[in-house]
């Protein structure tokens, strides 16, 4: 997936600054597409110069005009079109641990570890997240609910990615000899 329609995306939740977005995808989106604020900012340019979104000047007292940015038809449209392609999945990890008898086996494994951790992090964020802003998921309905169902889809995701780093750090160990 581009970037362009995880901003697509946020854009049609809600319009915004360049700022207000990757402050967004700092607290929502990037939990799942991570994108640092100048490749934001790289792609708003991309996609005005396409016609996906407009921007609107916003005059601001004692600081530099802001730029409001919103999805415009041809952006719609394009956003649309995206949904109903069929969505493609990539893992680099796999493809490592795939690679690990050509290379170092344990580094591999110190590389599960470490992503071990950082799952674990996760999904104990997730799970406040959901507890603090879907507190009563059987009443959710329309955006609120994909919003849920998204970050179901992450808890889930990060139940098997944690299990699955857990077996293999066990089946690397045993192969490795035993040696963490």
């Amino acid at each position: 997936m581009s970037l362009e329609y995880a901003i697509l995306v946020s854009l049609r939740e809600r319009a915004g600054s360049g700022y207000e977005l990757a402050r967004r995808f700092d607290k929502s989106i990037g939990y799942f597409w991570a994108a640092s604020h100048q490749q934001i900012y790289r792609s708003l340019k991309r996609m005005v110069e396409l016609g996906w979104i407009d921007c609107d000047q916003v005059a601001q007292q004692k600081r530099p005009d802001k730029k409001v940015y919103r999805v415009s038809s041809d952006g719609a449209e394009e956003l649309q079109r995206w949904i109903s392609e069929p969505a493609a999945t990539r893992n680099d990890l796999t493809v490592k641990l795939r690679g690990a008898s050509f290379g170092d086996a344990a580094q591999v494994r110190a590389e599960f570890a470490r992503q071990r951790d950082l799952h674990l992090q996760r999904l104990s964020l997730y799970r406040e997240i959901e507890r603090r802003d879907f507190p009563d998921p059987a009443k959710l309905s329309g955006q609120a609910l994909h919003q849920h169902l998204v970050l179901r889809g992450g808890i889930r995701s990060e139940q098997a990615l944690l299990e699955w780093c857990e077996e293999t750090i066990r089946a690397l160990d045993d192969d490795l000899g035993g040696t963490p």
